[in-house]
C-alpha cells in the first residue's frame, strides 16, 4: 500500500484520524510545556528593568482604578506601523513586575507603553484635567478631580508586602522605607536620602508633579507613573540580549 493509499485511509477513518490527531498534538504539547517545569523564570532580566517606586505604583493603581487601560493598551506590537508611531516594540521584561498587566490590542486612545519623557509633567496634568483642550478630537473624559484628591493610599508598605510575595524583588529596606520614599518622590524637599532613594530605584524622577508643591495627590501619583513607562532599559541592547537568551535555549 502506498503512502497516499495510506493517508487516504487514514482521512476516511474519522476514529483513526481522532486518534492520531490527539497522539500529534499530545506530543507537541509535552515538548512545549515538559521544559517550562525545569525553568526557574520564563522571562530572561534585562539591564534597567526594576519594581515600580511606591508613588508610581499608587499611581498605577489609579489607572487601573479610573479604567484607562480599557482605552491605552501598553503593548506595542512588532508591526511596523506601531513600531514607527510608537517606538520600539514591547519587550516581556517590560511587564515582568505587572501584576496585573495591561497589554492589549484595542485603543481608543494610543498605546502608553513608551510615553514616558514625550510630555512635559503640565501637558499631562492638562490634558487629565481637560483632554479636548490639547487634543481637540479626543473622546476621553475629564479628570480634573486627581488634582483635588490627596493621595490616601493606607499603608504603602503592605503594598509592596504583597507584591513581594507574587514574585517582585523588593527589599525589606524597599518595604521599610515605602512611606518616605512616596513623600521623597513627590516632594524633594521633605527630609529623605535622595541619593539612596536613586539607587534603589535607578531613573526614577524626583519632583512635584502637578504643579502644586504643597501637597501630594493623585495627579502626582498618575503622572509619575506614566512618565516612567518605557524609560527604565535600553530597549535595542535588551532586545538583543531577549533574542540571543532564546537562541541558547533552542
Amino acid at each position: 500500500m502506498s503512502m497516499a493509499d495510506k493517508h487516504k485511509k487514514l482521512e476516511r477513518n474519522i476514529t483513526l484520524l481522532a486518534v492520531c490527531t490527539f497522539i500529534a498534538v499530545a506530543i507537541g504539547g509535552i515538548v512545549q510545556i515538559t521544559p517550562l517545569f525545569y525553568l526557574e523564570n520564563t522571562i530572561e532580566k534585562v539591564d534597567g528593568m526594576r519594581p515600580y517606586t511606591p508613588l508610581e505604583q499608587a499611581g498605577r493603581d489609579i489607572y487601573v482604578r479610573e479604567g484607562c487601560y480599557t482605552c491605552h493598551s501598553q503593548m506595542v506590537r512588532p508591526f511596523r506601523d506601531e513600531v514607527e508611531r510608537y517606538g520600539h516594540y514591547s519587550l516581556a521584561a517590560e511587564s515582568m513586575y505587572d501584576h496585573p498587566f495591561q497589554w492589549g490590542s484595542k485603543r481608543t486612545g494610543p498605546d502608553l507603553a513608551r510615553v514616558g519623557g514625550r510630555y512635559s509633567d503640565e501637558w499631562h496634568v492638562q490634558h487629565l484635567e481637560d483632554p479636548q483642550s490639547v487634543v481637540p478630537e479626543s473622546i476621553m473624559p475629564q479628570y480634573g478631580f486627581l488634582a483635588e484628591n490627596p493621595l490616601e493610599i493606607g499603608d504603602p508598605a503592605a503594598k509592596l508586602t504583597a507584591l513581594r510575595r507574587v514574585g517582585v524583588p523588593y527589599s525589606d529596606e524597599d518595604i521599610g522605607r515605602a512611606m518616605a520614599d512616596l513623600m521623597l518622590q513627590a516632594d524633594p524637599d521633605v527630609a529623605g536620602d535622595v541619593d539612596d532613594f536613586l539607587a534603589r530605584y535607578p531613573k526614577a524622577q524626583v519632583r512635584d508633579f502637578d504643579g502644586d508643591p504643597d501637597r501630594i495627590t493623585e495627579m502626582d501619583a498618575l503622572v509619575a507613573y506614566l512618565q516612567m513607562l518605557g524609560t527604565l532599559i535600553d530597549v535595542d541592547s535588551a532586545a538583543a540580549q531577549e533574542e540571543l537568551a532564546q537562541e541558547k535555549g533552542r
